[in-house]
């Protein structure tokens, strides 16, 4: 059931109407093991500033029962429509509102999500409320500048614990009956109920002390390794509370692993919420743990940033998530102690790709984004809400000094707890501890969108040595269709000289020169008279935020001794440069896939290691030239195999290779090794065929056709859990038969029964892209579907669909046509009409490529 769309404008006039001063909700989940519906009862208490004005409160509910205003009823079938019950011409200056509702549990992770675990057949339940889902348990004002207090009373079954953002009480007849919590807004509060396993703990510092609890289904409870947890929450509160010199606002904190979670985590004001495949069941990489301990730490820092100081609307989204991602790769790169000192390596390498991609979509907008209702907030959880905002505020830290920034953010906690912020309010505060005036820097890099290209321009004599060296900034147009015009910056960069070194065979640096590069040319005079370096790297460090460009000497030198960087961060810059290249067409696929060949064996970092497995695979199937593709692919997966044989037993390397072998296995030999694997008649030393493994290989057989039903539910058998179901159904969507295609796409589109991460597996094995041909009919299917499938599911689950089965693999003009016609007659709203948008660039891009691709052969 969508709920009505909340515009900016109602947003303001409600906020100017009213002030709230608490809720208390009272729950009845006592029937939570059968599911269907439960009793909600919603007292709140409210102040207008108008006496008989109009209001509404928000709520999605199948039935209200009672509506009763200041003690006196109101006709609830009158009143409630469409998802807001309306007070119209009823208020006074002090009011009590009781709503009594059944509520719906759902299984699409929005509202109250109920899932049933398939080992002890026990339910689980859990809270999911942003953006404006608190009206789905609640009758609620659903926006984040009507803070109050919440006070949760629960029935649920018995033997099962209910969590809350408040300490855990002490149950009475199986009640439990929480004290209020501090003023905070609708959707960080939250409820996750079932007979979870616990562990707890407590951080003690400096005469304080704040209880620490980490939850699972007890199916998971033998994988939980809450000491690695606990030692990076604790990691956390010693960083941030030092920086934000504000002591942690709430009573405890608790981090609650839930199944079938559409996001990474959740920030609940002291009960953060975490998908739960970061407990690990088999082996994993360290980038695995490195990006649990990131997604740890990001939803710490919101405790501060976002739940303490809260946005006043949506369109400063990007403060509350550029700054936890931000503070969270600080965190891990320079508290003392940390595990990953390279966290900036693999900020530069995986999260900044996904914000540079993002941004040259027609979507593309300036950080602090225009939000004129929840539909557009609900599509801008974004590359440029996260990763860009956090590159712009690491060059902020720069332009400021770190100490001046924290100062800043420290006045500005101070200042405004427990209260609603504007950017202003923050960037004043930062002018005011750095003496910078931040006005011209807001407007040039928050206020408008797109992307800079940064290039060298060298000239060199006939001994080599430099006699002119300057820095061209480019501001490409932007994309069709997004709004806005090309901007120059200014960007603070350092530029790296590096020489390979005979003795060690590493590439080193030489020499580094930090600068202001600001308009269209930008000479750097001191690198004249100097001997030409074999790599000259623009943006070393990765100070800025703008795509880079090797000269042509430096990247046909990189193409030999990419993986000869001694340190890890100029290969990842260089690594990042040539993938951008490939995707704009600048570099032929085949020479990406032989420059990561080159290297790859050397690099050491397995994070980027594994992002160059997923680019090159990425780049096979949807830039290669379709005549080359397959020559390619067989390529790339020999050496794969070859990588994984050589890897050292039992290393994170030999894990990827296998990983990355099983996504590409294609020839008969190749797939007997996948089957020999499994059955335990091949062996590879040191490499542990587990759970998760074990899948990887179903999946790839299942595939190319070698495993059907029998061998997929055989498998299902060996691992009965709620990812062997996932697994299971990814499986079965993957089979390259028409049957097994018309299965899984009747499950999603013409039924709404399955759970939102069962959905999101089906979609996953459906899309293979071995199988275009397979796949074809149903790009017409597609657009005759998704507008319907947008109206009448909700967010996340239509969001699945529309981006999922968008014909993404169908790489043509006529994929195109289609979906300009479509954009044409069907009138969607703005959120589907971006998604669907965003999809077709990717077509675009990949006709581009491929088209140069073929040039280069």
């Amino acid at each position: 059931m969508p709920g009505t769309n909340l515009t900016r404008e109602e947003a303001q006039q409600r906020a100017e109407l009213l002030t709230v001063d608490s809720y208390e909700i009272d729950l009845d989940l006592s029937g939570a093991q059968e599911g269907g519906t439960y009793r909600s009862v919603t007292t709140v208490r409210f102040d207008a500033a108008e006496n008989g004005a109009d209001s509404f409160i928000d709520l999605v509910a199948p039935a209200v029962h009672e509506v009763t205003l200041n003690g006196d009823p109101l006709d609830a079938d009158e009143v409630f429509k469409d998802s807001r019950i309306a007070l119209a011409g009823l208020l006074q200056g002090r009011n009590v509102l009781r709503v009594v509702a059944d509520c719906a549990y759902t299984n699409t992770g929005e509202g109250l999500h109920r899932f049933v675990d398939p080992v002890d057949q026990q339910a689980y339940l859990y809270t999911q409320f942003e953006v404006p889902d608190a009206r789905r348990v609640f009758a609620s004002f659903e926006q984040p500048d009507l803070k109050a207090t919440f006070q949760f009373t629960v029935k649920a079954p018995e033997g099962w614990t209910v969590i809350s953002n408040s300490p855990t009480p002490e149950p009475k007849d199986n009640v439990w009956s929480f004290e209020p919590t501090p003023r905070i807004s609708t959707y960080i509060t939250a409820l996750i109920v079932g007979p979870y396993h616990s562990v707890h703990s407590v951080y003690e510092k400096d005469g304080q002390s704040v209880p620490l609890g980490i939850y699972c289904r007890p199916s998971l409870a033998e994988y939980l390794d809450s000491d690695a947890i606990f030692e990076v929450t604790r990691q956390g509160f010693d960083w941030f509370q030092e920086k934000f010199a504000y002591a942690y606002p709430f009573k405890k904190y608790d981090q609650l692993f839930v199944p079938e979670f559409n996001a990474g985590a959740m920030e609940n004001a002291g009960a953060v919420t975490i998908r739960d495949q970061y407990v690990f069941r088999s082996k994993v990489t360290g980038a695995a743990y490195e990006g649990r301990a990131e997604t740890i730490l990001h939803e710490l820092a919101h405790m501060w940033f976002g739940n303490l100081v809260t946005m006043e609307w949506w369109n400063d989204l990007w403060l509350n998530e550029s700054f936890a991602t931000y503070t969270s790769i600080a965190c891990q790169a320079y508290a003392p102690g940390s595990r990953w000192p390279q966290a900036w390596t693999t900020f530069a390498n995986q999260m900044k790709t996904w914000a540079y991609r993002q941004d040259q979509l027609p979507s593309t907008h300036p950080i602090m984004a225009e939000i004129r209702d929840l539909d557009d907030v609900l599509v801008n959880f974004d590359g440029i809400t996260y990763e860009k905002g956090a590159s712009v505020l690491k060059q902020l830290v720069s332009y400021v000094g770190q100490d001046e920034f924290f100062k800043g953010v420290q006045a500005y906690f101070k200042r405004h707890a427990f209260g609603n912020t504007r950017l202003s309010d923050l960037l004043g505060a930062l002018e005011e501890t750095s003496g910078r005036d931040l006005k011209s820097w807001s407007k040039l890099w928050l206020e408008t969108a797109g992307i800079n290209i940064l290039r060298p321009e060298i000239a060199t004599d006939a001994d080599g040595v430099i006699t002119s060296f300057a820095i061209r900034q480019e501001a490409p147009a932007l994309p069709s269709g997004a709004k806005g015009e090309p901007t120059l910056r200014p960007h603070r960069i350092a530029v790296g000289l590096y020489n390979l070194d005979a003795e060690s065979g590493k590439l080193l640096r030489d020499e580094r020169i930090e600068l202001d590069v600001d308009g269209e040319l930008t000479a750097v005079p001191q690198l004249s008279g100097t001997r030409r370096p074999d790599v000259i790297l623009l943006n070393d460090d990765d100070l800025s935020y703008a795509k880079v460009r090797l000269d042509e000497e430096s990247l046909a030198f990189v193409t030999e001794h990419l993986g000869d960087f001694e340190a890890a961060l100029p290969r990842a810059l260089s690594w990042a440069s040539s993938w951008d290249m490939t995707r704009d067409a600048e570099l032929a696929t085949r020479d990406y896939l032989s420059l990561v060949l080159s290297g790859i064996g050397k690099e050491s970092d397995i994070g980027v290691v594994q992002s160059l497995q997923r680019q090159v695979k990425l780049a096979l199937e949807l830039y290669a030239a379709p005549a080359a593709r397959e020559a390619l692919l067989t390529r790339w997966t020999d050496a794969t195999l070859a990588h994984l044989r050589a890897a050292e037993p039992g290393s994170d390397h030999q894990l990827a290779w296998a990983r990355a072998f099983a996504d590409a296995a294609r020839t008969p030999e190749q797939l007997d090794l996948l089957e020999g694997l499994l059955d335990g008649t091949q062996t590879i030393e040191g490499l542990a065929v587990d759970t998760e493994l074990r899948w990887s290989f179903v999946q790839r057989l299942a595939a190319v056709g070698r495993f059907d039903e029998t061998e997929i539910a055989g498998e299902y058998e060996r691992d009965k859990t709620a990812a062997g179901e996932r697994h299971a159904a990814m499986a079965r969507a993957a089979r390259p038969t028409p049957e097994a295609k018309a299965e899984a796409w009747s499950s999603v589109i013409d039924s709404d029964k399955l759970a939102s991460a069962v959905q999101k597996a089906v979609i996953g094995g459906f899309v293979q892209t071995d199988q275009r041909e397979l796949l074809a009919p149903y790009s017409d299917t597609f657009f005759e579907v998704v507008k319907g499938v947008w109206d009448s599911r909700s967010h996340d689950i239509a969001q699945q669909i529309a981006v999922g089965l968008y014909p993404a693999l169908q790489i043509s003009e006529e994929t195109l046509a289609k979906t300009d016609a479509w954009l044409t007659s069907a009138e969607p709203n703005a959120a589907l009409r971006r998604l669907v948008s965003e999809s077709r660039a990717g077509v675009e891009r990949a006709l581009r490529a491929q088209e140069a691709d073929a040039a280069a052969e």
